[in-house]
């Protein structure tokens, strides 16, 4: 009879176990569609904002940016007024007072709404990429991007190790790099903007596979608590995190690499 029973626990523990993996491995693909929704977004919205604010008809704009190109009333407006520091600062302020507040607010769906509206947002704000850079050198920047930052979150999420403790020192380096940048804008140093963009590069990659780890640890937290909600926005609030970790690691990569036009 004792031996039936421990049959039997042993049983239990294994399904139990097979349900956490599949339940895992749902989670974790939520997290990445979502996040490659957004990113998409992003993208799309970039490129598009990039191409209504340029024009090769001279005829009522009066901004060259190259041979042969202008920049259009809209193009003026975002990159040529002080409406550029709001869109440059927009999507730090909408990340420190709205994303948070907004995770204790709303529903899972909402959230994701929210998040696919940040994203958005990003987009108008990295749209002068187009205007800089060479389509070519952002395509293969983001392709070096995808295939690193695939490396390091599949590292993140199968490595033994425990590295939660990167964590303090990673968002310090982040805001390092925050007010380094702010402090450049005004210095305009290009030996500060290359230190800082190894130093980002470094960091996020870092933060990439910090955060894979933390997102499976905190569901593996959770999910004997049964909340589907809270589940849910987990797993938006993860997307966000490697969604940001993603986009830092590519501008990073793209002012290192990138071929200007």
């Amino acid at each position: 009879m004792a031996e039936f029973d421990t049959i039997r626990a042993t049983s239990a523990a294994g399904t139990r176990a097979v349900q956490i993996d599949e339940g895992l491995r749902a989670h974790m693909n939520k997290v990445y569609g979502t996040m490659s929704v957004g990113t998409f977004i992003t993208f799309l919205a970039a490129w598009a904002i990039a191409g209504l604010a340029v024009t090769s008809d001279p005829a009522g704009a009066a901004v060259a940016i190259r041979d042969g190109q202008y920049l259009t009333g809209l193009g003026e407006a975002i990159y040529m007024s002080p409406l550029k520091w709001v869109i440059m600062f927009a999507p730090l302020a909408f990340i420190f007072f709205g994303l948070g507040a907004a995770a204790n607010r709303l529903s899972a769906a909402g959230l994701q709404l929210t998040f696919y509206a940040f994203a958005l947002l990003m987009g108008l704000s990295l749209s002068s990429i187009f205007l800089v850079y060479t389509g070519m050198s952002i395509v293969q920047v983001f392709l070096v991007t995808s295939i690193a930052f695939a490396g390091l979150s599949l590292w993140g999420y199968t490595t033994k190790k425990d590295i939660s403790g990167w964590g303090s020192f990673l968002i310090m380096g982040v805001i390092g790099i925050i007010v380094a940048m702010i402090v450049n804008l005004f210095l305009q140093s290009e030996a500060i903007m290359y230190a800082v963009s190894i130093l980002g590069v470094l960091i996020f990659a870092g933060l990439t596979a910090y955060d894979t780890q933390k997102i499976k640890n905190s569901y593996l937290e959770m999910v004997h608590l049964g909340d589907t909600e809270m589940l849910g926005k987990a797993a938006i609030m993860g997307a966000l995190n490697l969604y940001l970790d993603f986009i830092n690691m590519f501008m990073f990569l793209l002012q290192l690499f990138g071929s200007r036009e």
